[in-house]
């Protein structure tokens, strides 16, 4: 019995591995399913690699569509005129632009101290330099680009001529404007300025000139409108003498960022902390860290942004009254400026940026997809400053200080998208009054806005506000802004998201070009801190004089 269990134990294992490895039919089905496993198993990785990865771009396209849908939807059911129900619906849409708007000030601060303090001044002037000149030309072309559209589409001559008009301009004199920018560099108070801003305003004022005859007061007047320009009344004789009224001009403060000053004042802090060497190097130690503190607080908000985003579009779409009219009468104006600003984003920026760089710009373009869609649903490329800053950084791999030292500058001073903007509205009504601009008007208009545009806040509708300068200066009425305010609010999210575009791009380009001033630390140094080894550095000293300063 024994050896029958002996003998049988040993025809089983015997026949084991033939059943298992030695049948060629069974060892090709278990190689497939194995193969087909892991290929799946491998796949399934992928997809979820992919997803976590662009999760936030995914939430923020789903939250676009839904604040379309909800807005589209409530108008169903509310009326424009339920203010009410509109402010409540706006609420968490409020909510994302304080907390947006609330780290724009730490951002900018540290950002533009830390990279000024942690580059030595001749590769920082270079590097600044660089930026000017790369904004100033982007800015020009959108201009000429936008002038060449709207003179060859026609939109002022087509379409309807009976526009709705809405809302009220706001007087600007482009001299004013002019000073104010210039004054507002400087600011006397550099706590108010982070509330305030200094603007000129024009006033009236009744003049009585005693003992005086109505051709003295006429011969007065003439000498006063010789020497100053002036809103004059005529003389009106009276017991006492001849009232004038004339124009009195002071200089006041409204509410706003005065960010223009700040960004000055932390650029010519950070050079004189970088010219101080050591003795600079702990407060620049501060501001680093500051950065990077605000920094991460931007990842915070930034998960939150598209519950915001959904409302705030949602109520915008809600508070207008006759969408349908709207487009209908402005469809051509609105077909030219959009033409403008996607040929400007996807043709005229990805070539000036493969020119220089030698790169895929659409690579970089996808890079900044969250900023992109966080400019448009909040309008305001100050607001979307802390995203991309870290667009720049993860996504694009930018340094630190180039970003640091680039975006903050680009979200005050470069305004492509507005520029485009300005100098299509501008011929936009003189076409439409029947006005015909002259080569040198338009030239006029070239240069003004691009000039307005450098000069217009980050904020939502602000090239409304400096766009009256460009129509003061060749002579046509600022009434007429009144055409286009109705569809101001739409076209206003696209080219805010040029300008963050134009932003990004212009830092990926001083990058490349600052390549050779900019001495990155080795990655495998064990004594280099992490967040030094992404760029943040103080000014090479000497080790002992490093040592001292930390002591």
């Amino acid at each position: 019995m024994s050896g029958k269990q002996n003998g049988l134990e040993t025809v089983v294992h015997s026949r084991t591995p033939l059943m298992e490895s030695d049948n060629p039919r069974n060892s090709d089905r278990d190689l497939i399913m194995t193969t087909g496993a892991d290929k799946s198993g491998r796949t399934g990785d992928k997809i979820v690699k992919v997803l976590k990865s662009n999760l936030l771009i995914i939430l923020m396209i789903i939250a676009v569509i839904l604040g379309l849908g909800l807005g589209i939807g409530l108008r169903d059911i509310w009326s424009p005129y339920e203010t009410r129900k509109i402010f409540y619906l706006r609420f968490p849409g409020d909510l994302l632009m304080n907390m947006l708007k609330m780290l724009i000030l730490p951002l900018i601060v540290s950002s533009l101290i830390t990279a000024m303090g942690s580059l030595d001044t001749n590769a920082s002037g270079r590097m600044g330099l660089r930026t000017v000149v790369y904004y100033m030309t982007t800015t020009f072309a959108a201009v000429i680009l936008g002038i060449i559209l709207v003179v060859t589409i026609q939109p002022g001559n087509k379409g309807e001529k009976n526009i709705t008009k809405a809302g009220a301009p706001k007087e600007a004199e482009p001299l004013d404007a002019l000073f104010d920018l210039i004054r507002n560099c400087f600011p006397d108070n550099l706590i108010e300025s982070t509330f305030q801003k200094q603007e000129t305003t024009v006033g009236k004022r009744t003049v009585i000139i005693k003992g005086s005859s109505t051709s003295n007061v006429n011969q007065t007047l003439a000498t006063l409108a010789s020497n100053i320009t002036s809103n004059l009344t005529a003389p009106n004789a009276t017991d006492d003498g001849t009232s004038i009224v004339v124009e009195t001009m002071k200089v006041t403060k409204a509410s706003g960022m005065n960010i223009l000053g700040i960004v000055v004042f932390s650029l010519f802090l950070g050079g004189v902390l970088s010219k101080m060497g050591a003795d600079g190097a702990p407060l620049v130690k501060f501001f680093e860290c500051l950065h990077v503190a605000t920094m991460k607080l931007v990842t915070l908000v930034i998960w939150y942004s598209p519950v915001g985003i959904v409302f705030l579009i949602a109520s915008k779409l809600v508070e207008m009254e006759d969408l349908g009219t709207m487009f209908e009468q402005l469809a051509y104006y609105m077909v030219t400026v959009l033409s403008g600003l996607f040929i400007h984003a996807l043709i005229v920026l990805p070539v000036i940026y493969a020119i220089f760089t030698r790169k895929n710009p659409f690579t970089f373009m996808a890079g900044m997809i969250k900023a992109i869609l966080t400019a448009w649903g909040t309008a305001s490329s100050s607001a979307t400053l802390p995203l991309t800053m870290r667009c720049l950084e993860e996504n694009n791999g930018v340094d630190p200080r180039v970003t640091m030292f680039v975006t903050p500058i680009g979200a005050t001073i470069n305004m492509d998208g507005t520029a485009l903007y300005e100098a299509v509205a501008s011929i936009f009504i003189a076409q439409y009054i029947g006005r015909d601009l002259g080569v040198g008007e338009v030239i006029v208009v070239s240069l003004t806005a691009t000039a307005a545009a450098i000069g217009a806040a980050g904020v939502p509708q602000a090239g409304l506000v400096t766009m009256t300068i460009v129509l003061t200066a060749v002579g046509l009425p600022i009434d007429e802004i009144t055409l286009i305010l109705s569809v101001d609010w739409f076209l206003d999210r696209f080219r805010t998201a040029v300008n963050v575009l134009g932003d990004a791009f212009g830092a990926g380009i001083v990058e490349h070009l600052s390549r050779n001033d900019i001495s990155k630390p080795l990655e495998f140094d064990p004594e280099v801190p992490k967040e030094q080894r992404n760029g943040f550095h103080p000014p090479e000293t000497d080790r002992q004089d490093k040592l001292d300063t930390r002591m």
